[in-house]
């Protein structure tokens, strides 16, 4: 009981009361556009393992100077290459540090740590004015990704973007083409699906608490990896992407997965938020870590002059979506990266969409990976009739550079991203309680369940972290 009111009282002072956000000053320091015909300052936070991959997608582009390095674990072999890339540029554990010594040098920075972790570093940086990309989902709680946006908002000269790579490349270019063209219209239903292996697959179930505790590595600050969320003890099984199996770090296949599935759709179709989100079918859940299978369903009310959407997720190695009549073969993308724990393997359906229209139903893959008309004899007759579709001017890490030195919008901006990684926050939140939400999209407030209410807000964060819960 008395955890409950310390989170009521959390939230009554920070953040969403009766659907407000209350706001407290905070200016913005060190603000500096880089100029078009120079790099821009990157600072990168989180370089081993996937955010080791981003560092190097910038590095590539030609367009930054990577003036600062930051991991909580700069011994961890996962971090080598890339100190060895890059061996004269200033080191840092504590992202805190980094910029209190270097703030005035640094344009922008790549946020590629843990979903729970991005919150913090993300606030910070928007605060002393710099620029931010942040890998997807925003962060792990509503609330976070809420006051992501408020603050991105105070400061649109700051540019800001998501992670989902595939919002840079084909996909975006066709669903957006397609759309304008009235080709893609009158969609009332979307399925998305990931049938591959998760991490946790092949766990107990039944477990009744965290794993025990492990002796740490000597190279970790094991307090610091936390950040703001409340104590555990440290457990190989809680990092080197072991986090994203547990609901109190991790954001599950969805949150993995999602951004890069549903992405193109739920911006060009104007989706926001659902008002009812419902776990239809969990198997294995439990109270620690995500389901072995899940279907979960989205609702979301007709918009403007498009129909009502019912927005499904399937994931789980049998849990396969019911497949259209002439849906045909389901390859393998090249579109799709392999994950960090290794090869894309071909699977019975591989990761990707179905959309339903009045008329045409589309099938598709995962992150770039364009559209299909379906059946192959309907896209055959319609070819003649669609429109050209232009070709992506830059990648997603040149459009944030360029984004940084005023020469191109983002395409993920917090503006566009926030919402959907919200979508996946009530979506995890019905996988986790295992029941149906309503939700008030005026208000952002669950209206059925108190406590799942509560939990778009979370614990308080821990003592010293309560900064940056104010916009």
């Amino acid at each position: 009981m008395n955890h409950y009111f310390s989170r009521r009282s959390f939230l009554k002072k920070s953040i969403i009361a009766g659907g407000a956000v209350s706001l407290a000053s905070s200016p913005l320091r060190n603000f500096a556009m880089a100029r078009p015909n120079e790099r821009v300052n990157l600072a990168v936070v989180g370089i081993g393992n996937r955010a080791g991959e981003i560092l190097m997608e910038f590095h590539k582009t030609g367009l930054c100077n990577v003036v600062a390095l930051c991991d909580v674990d700069m011994g961890a072999e996962h971090t080598q290459a890339v100190l060895k890339k890059f061996p004269d540029v200033p080191r840092f554990q504590d992202f805190r540090e980094m910029f209190d010594k270097m703030g005035n040098q640094i344009d922008a920075v790549s946020v590629g740590v843990p979903d729970f972790s991005h919150f913090p570093v993300t606030m910070m940086a928007l605060d002393l004015g710099k620029h931010v990309y942040v890998e997807k989902p925003m962060a792990r709680t509503f609330l976070e990704v809420e006051l992501m946006m408020k603050k991105a908002a105070k400061n649109p000269k700051l540019a800001t973007q998501m992670g989902n790579q595939g919002h840079s490349e084909a996909n975006y270019f066709q669903f957006k083409a397609w759309k304008e063209a009235g080709i893609i219209k009158d969609v009332h239903q979307i399925v998305g699906h990931m049938n591959m292996p998760r991490r946790w697959h092949g766990w107990d179930v039944n477990i009744q608490r965290f794993p025990a505790e492990e002796a740490r590595p000597s190279t970790l600050d094991w307090e610091l990896w936390q950040m703001q969320t409340l104590g555990h003890d440290y457990n190989k099984d809680f990092v080197n992407g072991q986090w994203r199996c547990w609901f109190d770090f991790g954001m599950g296949a969805l949150g993995d997965w999602g951004a890069h599935i549903f992405d193109t759709a739920h911006e060009f179709l104007d989706l926001g938020l659902p008002h009812e989100i419902s776990a239809e079918m969990l198997e294995g859940h439990n109270s620690f870590f995500f389901p072995m299978s899940s279907t979960l369903k989205f609702s979301f009310p007709k918009r403007k002059r498009m129909p009502a959407v019912d927005v499904w997720w399937y994931d789980g190695l049998d849990n396969l979506p019911p497949i259209p009549e002439g849906y045909g073969v389901s390859g393998l993308d090249p579109n799709i990266p392999a994950p960090s724990t290794g090869e894309l393997e071909p699977a019975s359906l591989n990761p990707g969409k179905i959309i339903y229209g009045k008329d045409l139903t589309f099938k598709g893959g995962s992150h770039g990976s364009t559209l299909s008309i379906i059946p192959e004899d309907k896209a055959k007759d319609m070819a003649s009739s669609l429109p050209d579709v232009p070709e992506s001017t830059s990648n997603h890490f040149a459009n944030f550079l360029k984004a940084c030195k005023g020469e191109e919008a983002t395409r993920s901006p917090f503006s566009v991203a926030g919402p959907l990684s919200q979508m996946f926050c009530l979506g995890v939140l019905a996988q986790r309680l295992n029941t149906k939400l309503e939700f008030d999209r005026d208000k952002k407030e669950i209206i059925n369940d108190k406590f799942a209410n509560a939990l778009l807000v979370g614990p308080p964060p821990k003592k010293g972290w309560e900064q940056y819960y104010q916009v």
